[in-house]
């Protein structure tokens, strides 16, 4: 869909910076009031990692005024893989930092603002209002309800990407769109899904490459938005397969009987991250890594079970564990292998998966069951650091 710019050209260009951008002002679509416009543009990226990396990259050799970037993560050797504006001399840096220190490497004529916290929703409404676009590169569902709340209610476009393995999707949403052509996230995604299917990247894991492909599109939606050329995402979802190497698109519409947004509110609960506000999760019993450790030493008959998937068994795994993959059968498969009177201990990498497990060992009979918290990660944390963290 065809839009009209988003930006207006404000901004002049030095001798020097028409030398750098000469490319694009050789662009009739572009040329000079183009590059102004993208001058006088103030776009704001959510997180600087494997989405949010390529995207700042390129809007800031096309010539962004002001870059916004709020991350509140730090440089960790597995971003490496796949968010390419760190350095192995960042690791251990905030990410805003890092970021900033690239893109000014890159384009010193650009603007960095850097907001170093969470995004919540106490904040978020009012951060928008202070730029033009947004884009959002997170990786949960909580944070991307957020985005698309508050960007309606800041009266914001943005440009939206997702990623997964080697499957990655884009789109544009915009309520206050000229033309009464809005959509928001929510009529793509009414509900999220439970938080055991969806996994993030750090979980299901995420060809690093497909980064580049998604962030791109990103980066020129944007571009397109702020300038008014071409015809934009807005009402289409591009979907990505990297190993069929396709591209497809299918239409939005709006969700019927879509609520108005009036206000932000508890996005983990929304998403079954948190228990209700009042309700503690008591309903799973749990142990740490150390008690987990203790009873073992003391010659406790233990079976520690993982249902992870198997590419992340054959990384790292907890020396006697047995391997059951988290499945439809799963529960099944461990009532009839070990009975209900087992004393269990469940483990996935973090806990959410092997939660999910425990819930059905519960609803069969089961009560000698617990889940180990923190999963595979806190073993390694606080056990056997020589233990390889993914």
């Amino acid at each position: 869909m065809k839009l009209p710019p988003l930006v207006a050209a404000v901004s002049s260009l030095s001798n020097e910076e028409i030398t750098r951008y000469s490319r694009h002002l050789l662009i009739p679509d572009v040329g000079l009031e183009g590059q102004c416009r993208l001058k006088s543009s103030k776009v704001l990226v959510i997180g600087a990692g494997g989405l949010g990396s390529p995207a700042l990259l390129y809007l800031a050799a096309a010539g962004i005024g002001t870059l916004g970037i709020i991350d509140f993560d730090r440089v960790d050797e597995s971003n490496l893989q796949r968010q390419v504006i760190h350095r192995v001399a960042t690791v251990g840096q905030l990410k805003v930092d890092s970021a900033a220190e690239a893109i000014h490497a890159l384009n010193p004529y650009v603007k960095v603002e850097r907001h170093e916290q969470r995004l919540e929703p106490q904040s978020a409404v009012q951060l928008f209002s202070q730029y033009d676009l947004i884009l959002d590169g997170t990786d949960n569902f909580a944070t991307r309800y957020l985005v698309n709340d508050a960007c309606v209610l800041a009266g914001k476009p943005y440009v939206w990407g997702s990623i997964f393995r080697f499957e990655g999707q884009a789109s544009v949403f915009w309520e206050d769109a000229p033309g009464g052509v809005g959509l928001n996230y929510r009529d793509l995604y009414p509900e999220p899904p439970p938080p055991e299917l969806a996994p993030s990247c750090s979980e299901g894991g995420v060809l690093g490459i497909l980064c580049a492909s998604i962030g791109a599109i990103m980066a020129t939606e944007a571009i397109k938005l702020i300038t008014g050329i071409g015809d934009s995402l807005l009402g289409r979802l591009m979907v990505y397969d990297a190993l069929d190497m396709t591209y497809r698109q299918m239409p939005l519409r709006r969700s019927p009987g879509r609520q108005p947004i009036t206000a932000l509110s508890d996005y983990q609960a929304f998403c079954g991250l948190s228990a209700p506000q009042g309700v503690q999760d008591s309903d799973i019993p749990s142990i740490s890594a150390r008690q987990l450790q203790a009873l073992r030493e003391s010659g406790q008959n233990v079976l520690l079970i993982d249902v992870r998937d198997r590419a992340e068994w054959d990384i790292v795994r907890i020396h006697g564990a047995q391997h059951l993959p988290k499945g439809p059968k799963t529960a099944e498969l461990i009532e009839a292998r070990f009975g209900k009177q087992a004393n269990l201990v469940l483990h996935c990498k973090t806990g959410v998966r092997s939660k999910a497990v425990l819930r059905e060992l519960q609803a069969r009979g089961f009560s000698n069951v617990r889940n180990l918290e923190g999963g595979v990660l806190a073993w390694v944390r606080d056990i056997d650091p020589a233990l390889p963290a993914y």
